[in-house]
């Protein structure tokens, strides 16, 4: 089947899965009806998770490497189970929308969250960006470590439904420090271009970028690090650049144009459920179980992998708790997730014999941000694309290393705010840790560890504020702090590759166990990561199906 007929398939069976079988969020309510339980169907499944029994695989998951592992896995003629903790979106609400207002969010925004927790805690010191939400299964979390915070999208396509479509290719040279023992050659000549097409991703084209009216936030941050002799760079986008020209043209309903972003997009964003999730749902053999959340993993003694799984309402009730087990299992879940699961299998006594390297080499990318405050003659625009589509790029900088995301604040209002967010070169690490007593699994990064990357962003904003003549706002990250470095948006790690796993994903002393996410990634990566995970997945994939028996 062509692959655009195919994925259009694929797409239409998700909407009218979600519109057959999904009850509407009802929009302004603090309370919901437990009667209009969200369907946790998704593709259609023939029966419900606990009355499967065996299936040959089971994908963990539903971002970049599970969507990989599914599509690959269906292609080559085996059935998939996709067990996903989020929902499904794609159903409108009361209201008409699916996603919530960036800027009036309800119980759609966050994950059983009582309040928003965004990234920006104010501004101009005024507590007006967080609001008192209804507890729902919405599309971003906030999971609160000690010393971190990490940003996740929940739902089926996980981080693609939330992120910035920021789809950068890393450095070759960084590439090939940081996992050295995978033929780079083969990853640039064969498996980034594969994830960049099939993840849709756009480049910019500059003419149009010179004169965008929603860019104007971009070439002020462009013009005055080129003045203070940095480099900027163009940035791919999984975003349909031609979409967002035409919302500026008013052409077409807005949504990079409208505020949206981290709580979802209605138009525009190429997420996992319009590319590698539609293409696999297309061929038949793809069922996703929404609002299952798998909670235990042990193994039989002939091999099968045994689950433990919660089925909840989109309130959180629980419907259900099940069992199901297969031959192959791959875990998608994210760095967070996997490292979790395995780390709770393996100290519980699950698992005892996952090696000890899993849990281990846990890194943030290097995330911090901060803000400037530019001159009155230095407007960045009332109107701007949340889709970022430049950086400063200064990695090659002998002793601070970064490529900062030239980000917007799209306020509505002229605000003469540039904003950075910095994915530096950090070499700290944290490990996963199990509390026998709680049976919960903790994250040991301190603040501290944060060091490394703070001085890197504030080296290049130093230098850009003494060029410029301005100074940071202390105003929006909360105890008038310049750099917010209390969360990230990229975990990786957890389960190394080539120590957790060997060098394509399988989990050590484990037949039939894989892992497929950002956690194989040693911590860093020097870009915004999703396109190097859904290389990597490939790459690992093409592997597995040619050496491995999926059971």
């Amino acid at each position: 089947m062509h692959t655009s007929r195919r994925r259009f398939m694929g797409q239409t069976v998700l909407q009218a899965a979600a519109l057959a079988a999904l009850p509407a969020f009802k929009a302004g309510a603090q309370t919901l009806n437990r009667g209009e339980r969200l369907d946790p169907r998704a593709a259609a499944p023939a029966a419900s998770l606990g009355t499967l029994g065996r299936v040959p695989a089971i994908v963990v998951g539903s971002g970049y490497g599970s969507a990989v592992a599914a599509l690959r896995l269906a292609e080559a003629g085996t059935p998939v189970v996709i067990l996903e903790m989020g929902r499904l979106w794609t159903q409108a609400g009361s209201d008409g929308r699916i996603f919530a207002k960036t800027l009036s969010p309800d119980g759609r925004a966050m994950w059983f969250k009582d309040r928003t927790e965004a990234p920006l805690s104010s501004f101009l010191w005024l507590d007006v960006i967080n609001r008192k939400i209804p507890r729902y299964a919405g599309v971003l979390d906030r999971v609160n470590y000690p010393g971190i915070s990490v940003y996740l999208g929940r739902g089926v396509g996980g981080g693609s439904v939330v992120n910035g479509s920021m789809a950068v290719t890393p450095r070759r040279d960084y590439f090939e420090t940081i996992l050295p023992e995978v033929s780079a050659s083969d990853m640039y000549a064969r498996w980034f271009p594969l994830a960049n097409r099939t993840l849709g991703v756009g480049q910019v084209n500059p003419t149009w970028f010179e004169s965008a009216r929603s860019q104007r936030y971009a070439r002020v941050a462009r013009d005055q690090a080129h003045r203070s002799g940095f480099k900027t760079m163009f940035v791919p986008s999984v975003y349909d650049l031609d979409y967002l020209a035409r919302e500026e043209r008013g052409e077409v309903p807005r949504s990079a144009l409208d505020q949206e972003v981290i709580y979802g997009n209605h138009h525009g964003k190429r997420s996992l459920d319009k590319t590698y999730l539609a293409d696999a749902v297309a061929t038949g053999r793809v069922s996703i179980y929404c609002l299952h959340e798998v909670r235990r993993i042990r193994q039989e003694p002939n091999g099968d992998y045994l689950l433990d799984v919660r089925q909840i309402d989109e309130h959180g009730a629980v419907i259900d708790e099940v069992q199901v087990s297969c031959g192959s299992l791959f875990l998608g879940a994210g760095s967070i997730g996997t490292s979790e699961l395995l780390v709770r299998a393996r100290d519980s006594g699950d698992l005892p014999r996952l090696p000890g390297a899993v849990g281990q080499g846990w890194g943030h990318n290097g995330n911090v941000m901060a803000a400037r405050a530019n001159h009155v003659w230095h407007p960045t625009g009332s109107l701007q694309s949340t889709m970022p589509l430049m950086g400063i790029d200064d990695w090659a900088h002998p002793t601070r290393p970064i490529f900062a995301e030239i980000t917007p604040l799209p306020t509505g209002f002229e605000n003469w705010v540039s904003m950075y967010l910095g994915v530096t070169r950090n070499p700290e690490r944290a490990s996963f840790r199990y509390n026998s007593s709680t049976g919960q699994v903790s994250l040991d990064w301190q603040r501290s560890q944060n060091t490394p990357s703070v001085q890197a962003l504030r080296g290049l904003l130093d230098t850009i504020n003494r060029r410029e003549a301005t100074v940071y706002r202390t105003d929006l990250f909360g105890g008038g702090r310049i750099v917010a470095d209390d969360f990230t948006y990229h975990p990786l790690g957890g389960c190394l590759l080539g120590q957790a796993t060997d060098l394509h994903g399988r989990v050590r002393n484990h037949p039939g166990l894989y892992v497929t996410d950002g956690s194989l990634i040693p911590g860093s990566v020097g870009v915004n990561p999703f396109v190097t995970i859904t290389a990597l997945a490939e790459r690992n994939m093409h592997h597995i199906l040619g050496h491995d028996a999926i059971r």
